[in-house]
C-alpha cells in the first residue's frame, strides 16, 4: 500500500504521459459543402462565407470555408453500434493499453468531461481531408472532489491536412471512483 503522499497507481499511469492516446486516424470524408450546410442549418448560422460561393470569393478567404467549430466533427469515426456497451461507450474499438482502461480497471469507472479547448490555426476548405493524432498531455495526482477521488486526464488532438497543422483540441476528463463520493481525504 502506498503511504501518505505516495500514489502507486499514479506512478504506473506516468508511462502514458507524452504517448499516443490512440493510433493516428484519417477522417472518413473530406470537408464538404453538404455537411457544412447541415451544420449551419442546424445552428441557424447565416454567415455567407460558409455557403455563398460568389460572396465567399470576395472575402479574405477567397472561397467557401467551414465553420471553425466543425473541426472535430470532420474526424469523428463512424460508430460501430454493436458492442458499444462492452467498449465503455466508445464508438470504435480502443486499445486496452491506455490510461482510461487502466483507471477503469483500478476502480475509477466514473467519467466526467470537464473541459475542451479548441485552437484553430486556419479555416478548413472543402476538399481538406483531415488526419488526427492524439497524445496524453497530463494525468493529475489523485484529487478528492465532491464526486469522489479520481484523476484528471488530459489529451491533445492535433488536426492536420496534408503536412499542415490546421487545429488542436485539448480535452480533459475526470476519472473517479464512485464508491468514494463524499470522501473528505
Amino acid at each position: 500500500m502506498a503511504s501518505e503522499g505516495q500514489d502507486a497507481l499514479r506512478e504506473r499511469l506516468e508511462v502514458y504521459v507524452g504517448k499516443p492516446m490512440a493510433p493516428p486516424s484519417v477522417a472518413p470524408d473530406p470537408v464538404n459543402v453538404p455537411m457544412i450546410r447541415h451544420w449551419v442549418d442546424a445552428l441557424d448560422d447565416q454567415n455567407p462565407v460558409y455557403l455563398d460561393e460568389e460572396l465567399a470569393a470576395t472575402t479574405r478567404h477567397g472561397g467557401i470555408v467551414a465553420p471553425p467549430a466543425m473541426l472535430q466533427t470532420w474526424s469523428m469515426a463512424r460508430p460501430r453500434i454493436e458492442g458499444i456497451a462492452e467498449r465503455g461507450g466508445s464508438p470504435v474499438e480502443i486499445s486496452r493499453d491506455n490510461p482510461i482502461i487502466a483507471l477503469d480497471e483500478a476502480g475509477y469507472v466514473g467519467t466526467l468531461a470537464t473541459n475542451s479547448e479548441l485552437t484553430f490555426v486556419r479555416y478548413l476548405r472543402p476538399g481538406d481531408h483531415l488526419e488526427t493524432s492524439t497524445e496524453v498531455e497530463s494525468i493529475s495526482n489523485r484529487k478528492t472532489t465532491s464526486l469522489g477521488k479520481g484523476y484528471f486526464l488530459t489529451w491533445v488532438t492535433t488536426y492536420t491536412s496534408g503536412d499542415e497543422v490546421v487545429g488542436r483540441q485539448l480535452f480533459r476528463i475526470f476519472k473517479f471512483d464512485p464508491s468514494t463520493i463524499g470522501a473528505t481525504s
